[in-house]
């Protein structure tokens, strides 16, 4: 599969400042796919370690950091080829199953910073806490992986060639049908399978949602298994209880996430560290309130108010119990989970491009699905399901703070026009992959 994060391994790969590579993710992400493709494109040689798999590895660094003995202990004694800086990427797989190997990146960037290493993990940020790891701030380049976006599903989908034909026409021209028709189509079949690798390849190779569903219950029944295998033990039910409320919450009109909510007679001070735990293994994603946007927006995220979301809008379709048909037909019954469903699926591929976005209520008046910055802009975005893109509340931003560029993503074709005083684009959901454009970031 063709995955975006390759070009970023490449640069990170010619950069000149390279520090050890830690590359994070929800598990079954692909990370360890894209760590052993990128090897064998670009080196001579890799030599992978996984912690997890082979827990002997970490008996390498019980004695001390000295980086000389690392690389030959582990090249000539454990893999029996030695370790040539320039020539070999190591790979360090599941590394928070290896505390002391997390600690030890910091001597590897202070003295074998000519060394290609990429460090891959699913649970560092858990693991971290949990375990109290030494973590060498300062002394790492940090990528973060998601499941595959809507544009690399379309690649996958063997049709590519729609993305780059929207190329030709400007940003603010209409495409033709030609385009429009297929990417609609492409957009619920993305919905229906979502991101995860397997269940992209099951579908590329086969086109039916039935051995697509059966991997994404094999993928929702491994993520439960990790809350018994990784959690503390008091936080194992807390952790059920919250994966299984997202759905629910999410169908609400006022979809912000109550902990009330989550389990009858619990309070948010008993489930506050499960949901922490949740986020941290990259399993779902919070949004933050605002309701003062300024720069930068970090500063006025409320973290008492907040919306929950999931990493892959496959799994969220998936556990939420709507058919692909459904999807398909665009039923009228799915209507008013729709909007929370298309206010994730923008959530994701806002992430994937390494925005950073929260949502704007103004009291009980309004409410902007999502902020983000660009460089000294604060960027509006309403998202709506259908092709009707009337939006009072991006109407009323827009007035009270008289933004410079704001964006509507809908089903409705591209467009341009003045809200207010702002210069607002009409952008199909599934041209978000274009932002940048749009944003003359390119």
């Amino acid at each position: 599969m063709k995955r975006h994060m390759m070009e970023k391994l490449v640069k990170w790969k010619d950069s000149q400042d390279r520090k050890p590579l830690l590359l994070t993710g929800v598990r079954q992400c692909g990370k360890t796919y894209i760590c052993r493709e990128f090897g064998e494109r670009y080196f001579e040689d890799t030599a992978y370690f996984n912690f997890e798999k082979d827990r002997g590895i970490g008996s390498v660094f019980e004695y001390d950091y000295n980086v000389e003995r690392i690389l030959d202990e582990l090249g000539n004694v454990i893999r029996g080829k030695e370790i040539v800086p320039g020539h070999t990427l190591v790979i360090f797989d599941e590394i928070q199953e290896c505390p002391r190997a997390v600690t030890s990146l910091k001597y590897f960037c202070e003295d074998k910073r000519e060394l290609h290493m990429i460090c891959a993990g699913s649970l560092l940020g858990v693991s971290v806490k949990r375990d109290h790891i030494s973590f060498p701030v300062g002394k790492v380049d940090r990528l973060v992986m998601h499941p595959l976006s809507f544009s690399e599903f379309v690649i996958a989908d063997g049709k590519e060639r729609l993305l780059e034909g929207t190329k030709r026409y400007k940003k603010s021209e209409e495409l033709p049908s030609l385009y429009t028709e297929e990417l609609e189509k492409e957009l619920k079949y993305y919905y229906i399978v979502g991101g995860m690798p397997e269940a992209v390849l099951k579908w590329t190779n086969t086109h039916q949602f039935e051995p697509v569903e059966e991997i994404q219950d094999n993928i929702l029944l491994d993520y439960s298994h990790d809350f018994a295998k990784h959690a503390p033990k008091t936080d194992i039910p807390k952790l059920g209880w919250i994966w299984d409320s997202i759905p629910k919450q999410l169908a609400k009109e006022n979809n912000k996430f109550v902990f009330s909510h989550v389990k009858e007679g619990r309070r948010s001070k008993e489930l506050e560290d499960a949901l922490e735990w949740l986020v941290d293994a990259g399993l779902v994603y919070k949004l933050e309130r605002v309701s003062h946007p300024e720069l930068p927006l970090s500063f006025y995220g409320d973290a008492s108010f907040f919306k929950v979301y999931m990493c892959d809008v496959g799994l969220l379709r998936r556990k939420s119990g709507v058919s692909a048909r459904t999807i398909l037909e665009d039923s009228e019954l799915y209507r008013n989970f729709k909007g929370a469903f298309t206010e994730n699926y923008v959530l994701t591929e806002l992430l994937f491009q390494n925005r950073s976005p929260y949502f704007w209520r103004s009291g009980n008046t309004a409410e902007l699905d999502f902020l983000f910055e660009s460089d000294d802009r604060i960027i509006p975005v309403e998202a709506k399901a259908e092709f009707h893109t009337r939006a009072k509340s991006y109407g009323l931003y827009c007035k009270k703070y008289n933004p410079e560029l704001g964006f509507k993503f809908s089903m409705k074709n591209v467009g341009e026009n003045l809200v207010e005083q702002t210069r607002t684009y009409s952008v199909p959901l599934y041209m978000i992959w274009a932002l940048s454009r749009y944003l003359d970031e390119e």
